[in-house]
């Protein structure tokens, strides 16, 4: 097994202050095990600025897009009961997706449209069913900016948004491109017609107390109101967006209180981004993943999902889109990415390495190779602000021998 020299992880701890000390992040945690046993944590900076409230070890964050591979786990649990197979189209589950059309090539408005195909559940599980982001480029980015279709924490239910998601066109035709979208709320919702239970409800039951996650929720839990961080940006206008943007004097302006947040009583259940939890809760989550699926599901089922599920690596999707992740040499299997290349991905870490992020610049990844789960926790939008990614795991990697 691959081991490690303690002064080299010892630099993590450096490069997290630089980036406290240079006002980039207001506090940071990271978080490293092999083979089930810690190697590796330290915590630095504020989880509230204004508070003048330490990071600490059991602050609660938004983990936004790890929320992903949840979702993932949740929807490969029910198929593997044999309730579904993946080639199945969308509308079994939710018949607002019945008739669907595409945007022509080229299309300059949002009525510029073809019919198509409904996108399988497989489609949506890899982001190659045609569907969006609102801070995507493109017409149909546009559309759902313009309609506020976000599936944000105080956005009604589930089931109405994924309606208001089905009345518009795809980007493209099911499977023809690569684009990061709404999909995993999408299939969040089919969790719920599937299971009969709210998707909460399924991960409470399921997923959360036999793992042993006890803080990790859509709403913030009631005990740990006090440990909630605040939440920034550098950008002058809407942190949310990942396209040029003028930044801010003030490099940690303040975008989401704790004592203030929707996410304290979270109406949309989001399959794609709504969980709140801390950094040990996660771990619980990728230990489960990393030794074959603690009884929840199969470790084939799960050896499956770390897969690449795409022709190539995400670039030759010809994706136009954000994404939490380098695309060269980078493949997509259910519910994050899969390390092809690092070479052509620019980024230390070994083939088959399965990771995703958060918009909170939060992030993951799975090391099949050194036995390794690793977990960085932060709260600053967008995560395109700063490479800390590449740079934690070239800190990782150079601490390995």
């Amino acid at each position: 097994m691959t081991s490690f020299d303690t002064a080299r992880l010892g630099r993590i701890g450096d490069w997290m202050q630089t980036y406290i000390d240079a006002r980039r992040l207001a506090g940071a945690s990271v978080l490293i095990a092999q083979g089930g046993k810690e190697v590796y944590y330290h915590q630095c900076g504020l989880r509230d600025v204004a508070r003048r409230a330490a990071w600490e070890r059991d602050t609660v964050a938004r983990i936004y897009s790890m929320t992903k591979p949840v979702t993932s786990v949740a929807l490969m649990m029910l198929a593997e009961r044999g309730l579904f197979h993946l080639d199945a189209p969308l509308s079994e589950f939710i018949p607002a997706f019945s008739d669907m059309h595409c945007l022509l090539d080229g299309a300059t408005a949002i009525d510029q449209v073809e019919r198509c195909a409904t996108p399988t559940l497989h489609h949506l599980l890899t982001h190659t069913a045609g569907l969006s982001y609102p801070f995507n480029p493109g017409v149909l980015g546009q559309e759902m900016a313009d309609q506020d279709i976000v599936f944000r924490a105080d956005q009604g239910t589930l089931a109405h948004m994924c309606d208001r998601v089905a009345a518009l066109p795809l980007a493209f035709a099911p499977g023809k491109r690569w684009e990061y979208s709404v999909a995993i709320d999408i299939l969040g919702r089919v969790v719920e017609v599937i299971s009969g239970k709210t998707l909460e409800q399924f991960f409470i039951e399921e997923i959360f107390d036999p793992l042993g996650m006890n803080e990790t929720r859509f709403s913030v839990p009631t005990t740990a109101r006090d440990r909630f961080a605040a939440c920034y940006t550098p950008l002058a206008g809407d942190a949310f967006s990942v396209g040029k943007v003028d930044r801010a004097p003030e490099t940690l302006r303040l975008i989401d209180d704790p004592a203030e947040s929707p996410f304290l009583n979270a109406q949309m259940q989001s399959g794609g981004g709504g969980l709140v939890g801390t950094i040990d809760d996660y771990l619980k989550f990728t230990e489960m993943m990393r030794t074959g699926g603690a009884g929840l599901i199969g470790p084939k089922t799960l050896s499956f999902m770390m897969r690449n599920h795409l022709e190539g690596d995400i670039a030759s999707m010809g994706p136009s889109s954000f994404a939490e992740q380098p695309m060269e040499g980078m493949g997509f299997g259910l519910g994050g990415a899969v390390l092809l290349d690092s070479g052509r991905a620019r980024s230390a870490g070994h083939v088959g390495d399965f990771s995703w992020g958060g918009m909170a610049s939060t992030f993951f990844w799975v090391d099949p190779v050194a036995d390794l789960s690793a977990i960085f926790f932060t709260q600053l939008i967008p995560s395109s602000a700063y490479p800390a990614r590449p740079q934690l795991k070239a800190l990782v990697h150079g601490a390995m021998t």
